[in-house]
């Protein structure tokens, strides 16, 4: 299905110095990739993950200039 989209001056200069970076890709390509991250659903598992990390932290780490290091 084809489609018509107005693109900015510069997104347009933008992807076409991608485009030349990346011959690999097209238009279309960088449009659906970009799509398709939009639409993603976000996830914050990796965010809990990490997060998780800290185990054991006294309540004022977050302020505590001694434990920030």
């Amino acid at each position: 299905m084809k489609k018509t989209l107005d693109i900015p001056d510069d997104l347009w200069e933008q992807l076409s110095q991608y485009l030349k970076e990346n011959p690999t890709e097209n238009v279309s390509s960088v449009v659906q990739g970009a799509l398709k991250e939009k639409f993603r659903p976000c996830n914050g598992t990796g965010l809990l993950q990490l997060a998780g990390i800290v185990k054991n932290a006294p309540a004022d780490a977050s302020v505590n200039p001694i434990t920030r290091l």
